[in-house]
């Protein structure tokens, strides 16, 4: 039996198919871009999603892209989640982006950060139907400079 080859053109496709296939099974993803004027306390972000079934359990993500010069080490954002018969919950998250002395958690390109947090693993919603999540910075500072986006992903957990 001889050796078959493969064009190269077609290997770097099939191998593109093969590694986009293996990526997170999100049910929900969404990015909002933040000004390059700065994300004010009263730009809240929204992002509304429907849970179908009550049984399936998924990790919550969320990837904050910031510029290199950020100047804090983390910041804080505050979460309120509506649920689909109108109860809320808030809570209050600081979102560590650097470590202790300083060096960018993110992957880093030229100046363009982006870190994915996972803010709830293993989390189930036990009500079918439709959630806003709405993200609000919570800082020192009135407009926080430096955060360029926010993408919220929901993904089935697997074991």
């Amino acid at each position: 039996m001889g050796i078959v080859r493969i064009p190269f053109m077609t290997g770097l496709v099939f191998a593109l198919l093969l590694l986009s296939s293996c990526g997170p099974d999100y049910i929900f993803e969404e990015t909002h871009e933040i000004s390059e004027a700065g994300w004010a306390w009263s730009d809240t972000v929204n992002y509304t999603f429907e849970i179908p079934d009550t049984s399936t359990i998924y990790n919550l993500h969320l990837v904050v892209d910031h510029k290199d010069y950020f100047p804090n080490q983390n910041t804080y954002v505050r979460l309120k989640l509506a649920f689909p018969d109108g109860q809320r919950t808030n809570e209050q998250l600081s979102l560590q982006l650097a470590d202790g002395i300083g060096t960018w958690l993110a992957n880093c390109r030229g100046e363009d950060c982006s870190l994915d947090i996972p803010i709830q693993e293993g989390a189930f919603f036990d009500q079918a139907g439709t959630y806003t999540l709405t993200l609000e910075q919570f800082s020192r500072t009135e407009v926080l400079e430096g955060i360029s986006a926010l993408t919220f992903a929901i993904e089935k957990y697997v074991d």
